[in-house]
């Protein structure tokens, strides 16, 4: 850790300049003027997936030849974090459809799988959920009590998942159950791709959630569904290396939406700063005022690069979990400092949905929970310090 070395050079190439506008004019024009409708509606607008697809958003590092749109890991992380600063629940729908399910299958698939499965996810025209947190199971992801028996040449998976981002809209989930004894602990964990309509599935749509409000998030109840043995992604008992793999990559995409948080924040902030009059003047012109909005400049910076560090270690073949850890720990912090000083320096105003720091507060407080809450993060890295596993 810490030895492995960056490009000097940071400019974008021509190519990832121009996904990064294309990306930002989308931002600005499809999501941005509806994100407090659809946060106060608690739903995005469905064909915004589509629009993603169309643009080849949905099929990002995926092969052209499975419907992909190809490119590399840092045009990713650019559309992701400006989907970030227009709406942390669009970003989601593709972190999770994209990063953490497509990727999966173009990693551990089948061809017949991916075939199957990568050109609908990549197009748009389908959306995938990944169904690891259950009720009574989320740090502690080696213990699931979902089960998966083998029947024929067939599965049969009873068990509940929780908090599943995706899980009212997707038509296919990634579904990680136990098909060994509870004793093999993580190793005795398979992956199964379940399409969403098979009988004794069911979606409840979860309600009331402080942020990411407009993402569709459900509870899924399990009774008796079968899939076919073929449904099985990667080896048996490789669920969890699945996962782990996953949510590795995963979480360098959620980095990349808090960067985009921060950077919303950062905009919002100097904006009212610079028309908002106070004691005669622009509050940007008093001292302490610059400070809130330098401090969110100082974490914007910090955190970008921290994440386009894991996608240039991605590209360049070399480890990179522990950066990710790094990176996603230091982005999600960062983007809930940023919204707390946004919200300070418009003050009473920022306390009504009429202007947006509100919203970044709640969806930045998440980030620090989901695809591996900052102590887990802090105890992956520790490990990877010490070589001692502190779980």
């Amino acid at each position: 850790m810490g030895t492995q070395g960056i490009a000097v050079n940071l400019e974008l190439t021509e190519e990832q300049a121009a996904v990064r506008e294309l990306a930002a004019d989308f931002v600005n024009r499809e999501i941005v003027p509806h994100a407090a409708a659809w946060d106060r509606a608690e739903q995005v607008d469905q064909g915004i997936v589509k629009k993603l697809g169309d643009l080849g958003f949905l099929g990002l590092t995926i092969p052209e030849e499975y419907g992909g749109s190809g490119g590399d890991h840092l045009a990713y992380v650019l559309v992701t974090e400006e989907l970030g600063r227009g709406d942390s629940s669009v970003r989601g729908l593709l972190s999770v459809s994209l990063g953490l399910v497509a990727k999966s299958i173009n990693h551990w698939g089948s061809e017949e799988q991916k075939q199957q499965w990568l050109p609908r996810l990549c197009a748009g025209e389908a959306l995938g959920c990944f169904a690891l947190t259950e009720p009574g199971t989320g740090s502690d992801a080696g213990n699931l009590t979902t089960r998966a028996v083998r029947d024929g040449n067939a599965w049969v998976i009873n068990g509940a998942k929780m908090f599943i981002t995706n899980g009212t809209w997707a038509e296919v989930a990634l579904v990680f159950a136990r098909t060994g004894t509870p004793e093999e602990g993580h190793k005795g964990v398979s992956a199964f791709l379940v399409p969403t309509d098979t009988p004794g599935l069911t979606r409840t749509t979860v309600h009331g959630k402080l942020g990411l409000r407009g993402q569709p998030t459900a509870e899924l109840a399990f009774e008796d569904v079968r899939v076919p043995a073929g449904a099985m992604l990667g080896p048996e008992g490789k669920g969890f290396n699945v996962a782990m793999s996953a949510l590795a990559k995963g979480r360098m995409s959620v980095a990349a939406g808090c960067v985009g948080i921060i950077q919303a924040s950062l905009d919002a902030a100097v904006a009212y700063a610079t028309e908002r009059e106070q004691f005669a003047k622009p509050i940007a012109a008093h001292q302490l005022v610059q400070e809130m909005l330098a401090d969110i400049k100082v974490e914007l910076d910090a955190a970008r690069l921290l994440v386009w560090r894991v996608a240039d270690l991605i590209e360049r073949g070399l480890p990179f979990q522990t950066e990710s850890s790094v990176a996603k720990l230091y982005a999600s912090e960062a983007a809930v400092k940023a919204a707390n000083t946004a919200l300070q320096v418009f003050g009473g105003y920022g306390f009504i949905d009429e202007y947006p720091v509100g919203k970044y507060v709640r969806d930045a407080r998440v980030m620090t929970l989901y695809e591996g809450t900052s102590q887990i993060q802090k105890l992956l890295i520790g490990r990877a310090l010490t070589g001692v596993n502190a779980f």
